[in-house]
C-alpha cells in the first residue's frame, strides 16, 4: 500500500521530467540577469522559476481565451547555473499531452513585453532560443512625417521669396530716391547759372576799344 502511495506521488514529477526531456516541442531560454541590471541583479532561485511558470500560464490563458492553464502545466527542466532551461506546456485537459510548439510561440510573442516586464529585463536579456525578438509596434503620428516636412521647407522657400522681393523693391527705391537727387540737384545748377546769365544780361556792356573795327589802324 505504500509503494503504490509513493509510486502515484513519484510518477507525475517523472513523468512530467520525461515530457520535457525528450520533448521537440520545448523552447530553450535564456536570461542574462546580470547583463542587464548589473550591481541590481537578482538571484535566480524557485520563487523566480514560479514567476516564470506563472507568466507563461498568463500567456497560454491569454493567447487561448481559456482560464484553465496553471503553473501545473509549464514543465522546466535541463537547469543550468547560468540561468538557462528548457520548458514545455501540457494541455490542461491531458496533462500527458504537449501543446504543439506552433501555439506556444504564438502565445509567448503576444505576451512577450509583458514577460520581460515581469523580470526587469527584455528580449536580448530574455532570449527564447528559436522565438525572434518581438518588434517594437510604430509609432503613428496625427500629422504624417512627410507633410510636417513639407511644410518646413515650404514655409522656408516662401521666407526666402519675400525677403528677395523686399530686397529689390528696397533697391529700386534707393536707386530712384538716388536720381531725384541727382536732378534736383541738376535743376538747381541751371537755375543758378540761368539766373546769373539774366542777371547779367540786365546789364549795359562795357565797350572795349581794343576790339573795336576802326579803319584807322587798318588802313595802309
Amino acid at each position: 500500500m505504500l509503494t503504490a502511495v509513493l509510486l502515484l506521488i513519484l510518477l507525475p514529477p517523472m513523468v512530467a521530467q520525461d515530457l520535457c526531456k525528450d520533448s521537440t516541442d520545448g523552447f530553450k531560454v535564456r536570461l542574462s540577469i546580470k547583463t542587464a541590471l548589473g550591481d541590481n541583479a537578482y538571484d535566480w532561485n524557485k520563487s523566480e522559476m514560479f514567476l516564470f511558470q506563472s507568466t507563461l500560464a498568463f500567456a497560454m490563458r491569454r493567447h487561448t481565451e481559456q482560464d484553465t492553464y496553471n503553473i501545473a502545466n509549464i514543465l522546466v527542466c535541463n537547469n543550468t547555473p547560468r540561468v538557462s532551461f528548457v520548458f514545455v506546456v501540457t494541455s490542461p485537459d491531458d496533462p500527458t499531452k504537449l501543446i504543439p510548439k506552433e501555439q506556444v510561440e504564438e502565445a509567448v510573442r503576444k505576451s512577450k513585453h509583458r514577460i520581460n516586464s515581469a523580470f526587469m529585463l527584455s528580449d536580448m536579456t530574455l532570449e527564447f532560443v528559436g522565438i525572434p525578438p518581438t518588434l517594437v509596434a510604430p509609432i503613428t503620428y496625427d500629422t504624417p512625417p512627410w507633410l510636417i516636412v513639407f511644410g518646413v521647407v515650404i514655409g522656408a522657400v516662401a521666407v526666402g521669396i519675400l525677403a528677395l522681393l523686399m530686397s529689390t523693391v528696397s533697391k529700386r527705391r534707393r536707386a530712384k530716391d538716388k536720381d531725384a537727387g541727382f536732378a534736383e540737384e541738376d535743376d538747381g545748377r541751371v537755375k543758378e547759372n540761368g539766373s546769373a546769365l539774366s542777371s547779367l544780361g540786365g546789364k549795359d556792356g562795357v565797350y572795349n576799344q581794343a576790339f573795336s573795327n576802326d579803319d584807322r589802324f587798318t588802313q595802309l
